[in-house]
């Protein structure tokens, strides 16, 4: 709703009142879209000051530490639900009833298989390709295999391709899985939950029966719920411009997983264990916290701070509990495991991180119970945009319920001017 107006004062030009709109939840918005129709654009590198969009889907608040799906705060959501009912929220706007839930269950559940040429296409692939790279390729591919459903503009087409993506992410991604060890593709089974079914074709084979450990099994799930959406970042942002295209669904996701493998992004998690392997013991910790507090050295600790929460990420004081159970159920002893945790305790304890709220996040917790699991890190944003999946969809297909405009930011151009061309080639 328009709250007030703003006043762009120019020199030389009559001022420009701008509309003020204000949203349920945070910042009020400089409405600037009609700048363009007085010859100016605004400047704002990584559109860190512009909301590119209007949501009803994800809430953050970064100062005081709120992240909230269609209203509901995640920690709810990740104690009291699973990952298939945060996706129907994120969906479709409200929790279901319980006929509701069971259908979509049941329709997740029975699209988990893909087709199987695409089991051929993996075969087009190094063994030792990095898992998110054949990731990209494949859910790019699928549009060649499922073009019964690609017009965007027929919303029955939007229906069945979201729910397409979302019920074979997890078939793919453990694909990635098993043909980067050579082991045969393990096929989805249908009396297993959205994670469980997940585990069981990571790390089943056709020898031996694969029992479902259940504390592995929660602890999936929620990794799953913490990561399902959050706001306007990069990679949903890459979704969404895709989408305003008119691009197909499996594009625009296949664009979200390249913009998901960035280290500053999706890759965040693998990057924290890279670091843990680097530090290696508990006895080297001293030497790398001074290297993390000497500002002429470019050493940093990865998983530590949160580019948008500037109190405690509330995605990790969830992930904190579940790590912690896991870890003391599991009795795990682990080298890079002591690391994280020696780190964890110095964090929430040194006062140069706690001034400056370096506390650990979402990604330094899911890095740890991920390799707890034995889930190597090469597979950390796979499992994240598998995750992520459910997010890049629903905002998706909330952009195709709205006016539509392809998206075109603009620049400001530095270069040269208009000069004269003279070649310095003798051509033949």
């Amino acid at each position: 709703m328009i709250n007030k107006k703003a006043i762009l004062n120019l020199e030389g030009k009559d001022p420009i009142k701008l509309n003020v709109l204000s949203g349920t939840l945070g910042n009020d918005v400089i409405d600037i879209h009609l700048l363009s129709s007085q010859g100016l654009f605004t400047f704002d590198p990584g559109f860190n000051s512009t909301a590119s969009c209007q949501s009803k889907i994800t809430y953050i608040n970064g100062e005081e530490g709120i992240l909230l799906h269609r209203g509901f705060p995640i920690d709810q959501l990740a104690r009291y639900s699973n990952y298939l009912e945060v996706c129907y929220i994120l969906l479709y706007g409200e929790a279901p009833t319980q006929e509701q839930f069971d259908v979509f269950r049941v329709t997740v559940t029975r699209h988990t298989m893909i087709h199987e040429q695409i089991t051929r296409l993996f075969h087009g692939f190094r063994r030792d390709s990095h898992p998110m790279a054949v990731m990209c390729g494949v859910t790019g591919a699928l549009a060649a295999f499922y073009h019964d459903s690609l017009d965007v503009n027929i919303e029955r087409h939007r229906e069945i391709a979201a729910f397409r993506l979302l019920s074979k992410m997890p078939t793919l991604a453990a694909m990635c899985y098993k043909y980067s060890l050579g082991q045969p593709f393990v096929y989805p089974r249908n009396n297993l939950s959205y994670a469980g079914n997940f585990l069981y074709m990571m790390f089943s084979t056709p020898c031996e029966q694969y029992v479902i450990n259940p504390i592995l099994e929660r602890a999936m799930d929620c990794i799953l719920i913490l990561h399902a959406d959050h706001e306007q970042n990069a990679s949903t942002s890459t979704v969404r411009t895709a989408g305003s295209s008119g691009a197909n669904p499996f594009a625009c996701i296949a664009a979200g997983i390249a913009s998901l493998w960035g280290p500053a992004h999706g890759g965040a998690n693998e990057a924290c264990l890279r670091m843990l392997e680097e530090i290696s013991s508990v006895k080297h910790i001293p030497e790398f916290i001074k290297r993390a507090k000497d500002k002429n050295d470019s050493f940093r600790l990865m998983g530590f701070g949160h580019r948008v929460y500037k109190n405690y990420d509330p995605r990790a004081t969830v992930m904190r509990e579940i790590c912690h159970e896991l870890l003391n159920k599991l009795n795990m002893k682990d080298n890079l495991l002591e690391v994280a945790l020696e780190l964890e305790h110095i964090a929430l304890n040194d006062a140069y991180f706690i001034e400056r709220k370096l506390y650990p996040n979402v990604d330094f917790y899911s890095g740890i119970i991920l390799k707890a699991m034995g889930i190597p890190s090469c597979m950390f944003t796979v499992i994240f945009a598998m995750a992520r999946t459910v997010g890049w969809i629903a905002h998706w297909k909330e952009m195709h319920n709205e006016i539509m405009k392809i998206a075109r930011p603009r620049q400001l151009y530095i270069g040269y001017k208009k000069r004269f061309f003279k070649t310095n080639i003798k051509h033949q």
